[in-house]
């Protein structure tokens, strides 16, 4: 008979006690957790970058997002992934609704990525140089000729299944909505003549809202659609507008 009942959402006032309740382990477990694991696993892929151990630093990475997001604690479920053939190099272009994509992608993706960091990022002590040691494309946003020579350089690193990943939107979105896309990630893929991996993610904004440290724990859920064809006579606005409508249909 219990499918015959009413199905009751949490009161609010509930919901403003579990949160209450959350908030001793998010501060004594979960950012000690995530300031240590972070700094090791840095300093690990600074020690087998320099040593040459390939394979071994782009582990880390999966293991500290997993690791951070059973921690939390928050599920990923990823839809779509037969979309990706892992020999075959992407521009990578995804929403952006909270750090927590971040741990998806890395987590859950499941291939070699490089990521467009800005430069800010590269000053933290230990985690910035094992950034520019894993080969991520570290841009100053302020110097527009700095920015477009960091662009080109990383081209040479985007081959045999390693791909680059964007955030168009250019920064998190505050309300969990698609933003308007930017044309450097679709100038990148028309250069390189490389297919576009649109992916959507869902449900980050809810485990940690954009711009707050509101940290709760909940589900993700990472789609990879089919990847989207360059040609010469592709349109940089055309792409980026065939990305923003596949990856908000599923939003």
């Amino acid at each position: 008979m219990s499918h015959l009942l009413p199905h009751f959402e949490p009161h609010e006032a509930a919901k403003a006690a579990l949160q209450k309740l959350y908030l001793p382990y998010k501060w004594l477990i979960f950012l000690p957790f995530l300031v240590v694991s972070t700094n090791l696993a840095a300093l690990s892929i600074i020690i087998y970058g320099l040593l040459g151990g390939q394979r071994l630093m782009r582990i880390i990475p999966i293991i500290w997002a997993r690791a951070n997001a059973k921690v939390t604690p928050a599920s990923v479920e990823v839809v779509g992934r037969e979309h990706i053939d892992p020999n075959q190099s992407y521009v990578v272009v995804a929403n952006h609704q909270s750090h927590f994509d971040i741990f998806a992608i890395y987590g859950w993706l499941g291939i070699d990525i490089r990521w467009v960091m800005k430069k800010e990022l590269r000053h933290i002590p230990v985690f910035g140089y094992a950034c520019e040691v894993m080969g991520h494309v570290i841009i100053d946003r302020s110097n527009h000729r700095a920015a477009m020579a960091s662009i080109e350089t990383a081209k040479s690193r985007i081959s045999n299944g390693t791909s680059i990943i964007f955030f168009p939107e250019g920064t998190r979105s505050l309300d969990g909505q698609l933003l308007p896309f930017k044309a450097g990630a679709f100038k990148f893929a028309k250069d390189l003549s490389l297919p576009i991996l649109p992916v959507t993610i869902t449900g980050s904004h809810d485990i940690l809202p954009s711009k707050t440290i509101r940290l709760q724990p909940g589900q993700m859920q990472m789609i990879v659609h089919p990847p989207i064809e360059v040609t010469e006579k592709s349109s940089i606005k055309a792409l980026a507008r065939k990305a923003s409508e596949v990856i908000d249909s599923a939003l």
